[in-house]
């Protein structure tokens, strides 16, 4: 696995109808997305949850590559429920050697929790992709903004979810480089067992820490020269409005839901 493969927090330049949708509302459809991934229980349901995502990457205009690029760092997690689901739930055996058994039950939920795994990360890292920090920022703001009323810091909340997101690829485009100058050294990163490789990635860690503390530093003294003042009487260059198009991607949404839903209780 690359580094590069890491797209979690990337976002992709477009001008798409769906980058063009107000963050509050593709905030909330993330989330209600998410949620319906564990309403569906069979693979009719997983189906058309997979066409309403395959709907929106077409519309979103995001190359299918790229997003799947993003698959290959959670592969192992993925492999590793799979594996753990299919072996470890008791029911009707259709495989068995030495002490492993393979019953439908186990497979029946592996391959559904693979599913939803996989759906789940391609549908989280679309917001990601088509909305811009700063707006993911507000569109959390606005949100979270209820909450104030019981002392709740919504615009600080929201500011370090979107800066922990913003930096994971400037993260990990920081080790990339910190690899390819220890190997150029002549670390070996890929030989030995186990507990070797694990003693080769010291060399990488410490100058990585070293490093965030470094990009945290530079970060809050830009922002303490341009005078931020978190929510202090902050004003927005351009507001957020509900436009025509975020009506209509509501409707649909709602429409994918109560087909999800109604899917649920008739099956």
């Amino acid at each position: 696995m690359a580094i590069r493969d890491i797209t979690l927090g990337q976002y992709y330049p477009g001008s798409s109808w769906i980058h063009k949708l107000d963050p509050r509302v593709k905030i909330m459809a993330t989330i209600l997305y998410i949620v319906a991934l564990f309403v569906v229980q069979d693979f009719i349901g997983f189906a058309i949850a997979a066409a309403g995502l395959a709907a929106v990457i077409i519309v979103s205009k995001v190359p299918l590559s790229f997003i799947l690029r993003g698959l290959k760092p959670v592969f192992l997690i993925i492999s590793f429920t799979l594996i753990i689901n299919m072996f470890m739930i008791k029911g009707e055996v259709l495989v068995s050697f030495w002490i492993f058994e393979i019953t439908r039950e186990g497979l029946r939920t592996a391959i559904f929790m693979a599913i939803r795994l996989i759906l789940l990360i391609i549908g989280s890292s679309l917001l990601t992709l088509t909305t811009k920090p700063i707006s993911l920022t507000d569109g959390i703001e606005a949100l979270l903004s209820p909450f104030k009323r019981i002392g709740m810091p919504a615009h600080e909340l929201a500011m370090m979810m979107t800066i922990a997101l913003r930096f994971i690829p400037t993260l990990m485009e920081e080790t990339d480089k910190i690899m390819k100058a220890q190997q150029a050294r002549g670390a070996d990163f890929e030989s030995g067992n186990l507990m070797s490789r694990a003693k080769a990635l010291i060399p990488i860690l410490v100058p990585l820490f070293i490093s965030a503390f470094r990009i945290a530093q530079d970060l809050a003294m830009a922002m303490e020269a341009r005078c931020y003042g978190g929510n202090i009487k902050r004003t927005r260059m351009n507001g957020m409005k509900l436009a025509k198009r975020d009506l209509a991607a509501s409707l649909l949404y709602v429409a994918f839901l109560a087909a999800i839903v109604l899917q649920r209780i008739l099956m």
